[in-house]
């Protein structure tokens, strides 16, 4: 299991370069790796999903 800074920090690399289908499924596998009451994971996982919503608008 990671700690919420190394998820932290893989989560800002992982959204440096293009977003595409495996950039979510990485960050999916991030999310899981904190645990389910993590503040952090909640706000990742809104972050995802917002910017998961764009993407889609961008196509």
């Amino acid at each position: 299991m990671l700690t919420e800074q190394e998820v932290s920090r893989s989560w800002r690399q992982l959204f440096k370069g293009e977003v595409n289908s495996d950039t979510f499924s990485k960050a999916e596998t991030l999310l899981d790796e904190l645990r389910p009451e993590s503040p952090l994971r909640h706000r990742l996982g809104t972050e995802l999903d917002e910017i998961r919503e764009m993407s889609l608008q961008a196509k």
